[in-house]
């Protein structure tokens, strides 16, 4: 089993910059990929960044390109994701979600454990 434990949401206003960070636990040498969703109320979750463990490539929403970062420290079993040039559209929890296996990264049914969740609001 791999626990994820997400942190670092807050409230910020339009143009700024928040990073989340996805803290991982339990069997982590087995994970393949770690990514981050987020969703908004009465949407679906969506997709936004995926980065594979050992070889550091890196996957992004078209919404998020040249905003977002996502990166890893393997030493530390974490994940981050910096971002920039926030704007009220990326008003979402964000979650934390962890692969086992080699497929297709953006999509939900890939990831085997999910963290609980980090606000992220954006004021305009």
């Amino acid at each position: 089993q791999v626990q994820l434990v997400e942190s670092g949401g807050g409230l910020v206003q339009a143009g700024g910059s928040l990073r989340l960070s996805c803290a991982a636990s339990g069997r982590t040498s087995t994970l393949y990929a770690v990514a981050w969703f987020r969703q908004d109320p009465g949407k679906e979750r969506e997709f936004v960044s995926a980065i594979s463990v050992n070889h550091g490539r890196v996957y992004y929403a078209d919404s998020v390109k040249g905003r977002f970062t996502i990166s890893r420290d393997n030493a530390k079993n974490t994940v981050s994701l910096q971002m920039n040039n926030l704007n009220p559209g990326d008003t979402a929890v964000y979650y934390c979600a962890a692969s086992r296996i080699l497929a297709v990264v953006t999509k939900e049914a890939t990831y085997n454990y999910w963290g609980q969740g980090t606000q992220v609001t954006v004021s305009s």
